[in-house]
């Protein structure tokens, strides 16, 4: 007689926590981070966990897109959102800037928009004694998470005025800069199916984005739950757990996260084998048109260390970089249109990039 199946009992949260637990001693007794740094990333990873909660209870069945979307933010960058209308992009850029504690504003992208429209503009004043000056009055850039909604519907004279603010934190306007607030994050988004009408982004705005996080449909269980949640009476509210001040102390500990050789090799490997002229492989030779630059592998740099401090680890892993290799590099290569007539797609030669690593 054999004896009864039980179902194991469920993982409580300490025993998911022992792999890091593990690594994060086998690093502190190496020397590669100090007890100090240890307990500041242990703290920070538990308000994070709770930013994940709060985030998860208004955004249902999208864990990579949070996950992604925190790592953005982490590590100082912009994000290009990709989806079908209706999957929440528009609430989870709200619910970001509510839990982060974020004053955050929204631009809806027309064809007719204008640069000052979104920068701001100089307007001639009269004072009571006559005096006439010039006083700039704020665009809605002026911000610290500006959400630029169907991006690619505005004129590129239009999309050309966030170059400035994403790379350099500050605007011009009649030759005087004025200072962006800080933090500040650019979340914009596309509709990848209505392209009619549209002025796809320029590679050199591309690149500006740490990184291009895809937005898929939810599973079947979490559209219910959602389809639960949103339909009656109760209106869940999302509860703020940091500030923009905590943020950017945050944003300043990633940079303080150690990185092993091992992942600084598997970065560079993986970034100059995507670039045709530089690259081992042949396919990546006869179907990559052009390849990441250097911006990619900083953005995989500071990516892996924010994944690492979002799960409660001292330093990141090669894992870190196979996992954060899509959103990174998918907008930042183009096929080849011999490529694009065989069918080989961009995740494709990413898959390909990434399979030496695994």
């Amino acid at each position: 007689m054999t004896d009864p199946v039980t179902n194991p009992e469920p993982p409580s949260p300490a025993d998911k926590a022992a792999p890091a637990r593990t690594a994060n001693d086998a690093l502190l007794s190496s020397g590669g981070a100090s007890p100090g740094l240890a307990a500041e990333i242990e703290a920070l990873g538990h308000r994070m966990e709770m930013a994940r909660d709060r985030i998860g209870r208004i955004i249902f069945g999208q864990k990579n897109v949070i996950d992604e979307s925190l790592i953005t933010l982490l590590a100082g960058g912009h994000a290009l959102l990709i989806g079908f209308p209706g999957l929440g992009k528009t609430r989870l850029v709200e619910t970001l800037g509510a839990v982060l504690g974020l004053d955050d504003k929204r631009v809806q992208f027309t064809p007719d928009l204008m640069p000052a429209d979104i920068l701001g503009s100089e307007v001639l004043e009269e004072s009571e004694t006559g005096a006439r000056s010039f006083r700039f009055i704020h665009g809605p850039v002026f911000c610290q998470l500006l959400m630029a909604d169907e991006i690619n519907r505005a004129s590129p004279r239009t999309q050309s005025a966030l170059l400035q603010s994403m790379q350099e934190h500050r605007v011009t306007v009649a030759g005087q800069n004025h200072p962006l607030p800080a933090p500040f994050h650019v979340l914009a988004t596309q509709n990848p199916l209505e392209q009619e009408g549209t002025y796809p982004l320029p590679e050199a705005q591309l690149d500006r984005f740490l990184l291009q996080i895809n937005i898929g449909y939810p599973d079947g269980a979490a559209e219910r739950d959602m389809l639960l949640a949103t339909t009656g009476t109760a209106n869940e509210k999302p509860e703020q757990v940091m500030t923009g001040e905590e943020l950017l102390a945050a944003q300043n500990l990633v940079r303080r996260i150690p990185v092993g050789d091992a992942v600084v090799s598997a970065i560079l490997n993986l970034v100059r084998n995507g670039r045709p002229e530089s690259s081992d492989y042949p396919e990546i030779q006869n179907h990559v048109a052009w390849g990441p630059g250097p911006r990619a592998s900083q953005a995989l740099m500071l990516a892996t260390r924010a994944r690492a401090l979002l799960d409660g680890r001292l330093s990141p892993s090669v894992d870190d970089v196979i996992a954060l290799a899509p959103p990174v590099l998918r907008h930042r290569m183009a096929l080849t249109f011999a490529a694009r007539a065989d069918g080989v797609t961009i995740g494709d030669i990413i898959d390909r990039l990434c399979a030496p690593l695994a």
